[in-house]
């Protein structure tokens, strides 16, 4: 057991300080990590994955709202709609989609083409403009609840899609960063505390990992507020392809290990 809390503690610290300056939490990452390496089984590795949003959160968002980058509507808007879609996804994820198979297919399906997409945008990006708008209304609520239910299943809050989505429409990443960012952090509290709910009604392993979460958490909490200082520092096309390679990479594994 403390060898897995010190892995997974390390594994938190340097994901979250690579992948907070571009507005993701870095469970993404860690989910492999954490059903691979620490052991985590399914489906209790995503109830995990939001525990250490909940932990690691509060790092990298108080440096942005120390440097006033959480100010405006954004972040707000996104909490609301994906909210009721993490609590939904948590329940689709208990009673419809429990088995390791299915979720390794599921985990491919997101991370393949993610990954490439990111790489795609980096190479190509679409025009970044500082006053580029907001979808509408109800385009936004329409995107952020459909990424809160994937989020809810998959365990990782939703910012790993909304992030790239906005900044596609040509929205930088200094304003896009701690809007999802903090709407990471506000669903994974509404799942993490779902999942615990659930895991009275289900026979499965269904509740976190109460000592690996934290843990990854604690790691992510420093690293989230490295991250998040450094951002002004680091070329956002080289931390872009870094991500889309990772994912692009994780998700051909998962692809791998579920066709075999």
């Amino acid at each position: 057991m403390e060898w897995t809390i010190w892995a997974g503690f390390a594994a938190g610290l340097l994901i979250s300080t690579v992948t907070a300056p571009v507005g993701v939490s870095g469970a993404v990452f860690l989910l492999p990590v954490q059903i691979s390496v620490l052991g985590v089984p399914s489906p209790a590795v995503t109830p995990t994955n939001l525990l250490f949003n909940v932990v690691a959160g509060p790092g990298a968002l108080w440096r942005y709202r120390r440097d006033g980058a959480l100010r405006g509507p954004l972040a707000r808007r996104l909490a609301l709609w994906t909210l009721p879609g993490v609590i939904a996804g948590a329940a689709i994820r208990v009673f419809a989609l429990p088995g390791p198979g299915v979720f390794r297919i599921l985990v491919a399906a997101f991370l393949l083409p993610l990954g490439t997409w990111l790489c795609w945008r980096t190479l190509r990006p679409a025009r970044r403009r500082p006053d580029a708008a907001e979808p509408s209304p109800p385009a936004l609520a329409t995107l952020a609840l459909t990424v809160g239910v994937v989020g809810g299943i998959y365990g990782i809050g939703g910012g790993s899609l909304l992030g790239p989505i906005l900044a596609a429409r040509g929205m930088p990443m200094t304003r896009i960063a701690p809007a999802t960012l903090a709407a990471t952090f506000t669903t994974s509290i509404a799942g993490a505390a779902t999942y615990t709910v659930l895991a009275t009604v289900s026979t499965g392993p269904v509740a976190p990992d109460w000592w690996i979460g934290p843990a990854c958490g604690a790691g992510g909490l420093i690293g989230g507020y490295l991250g998040a200082r450094l951002q002004p520092r680091l070329p956002e096309t080289f931390l872009r392809l870094l991500l889309g390679t990772l994912a692009a990479a994780i998700g051909i594994l998962y692809a791998v290990q579920a066709l075999t």
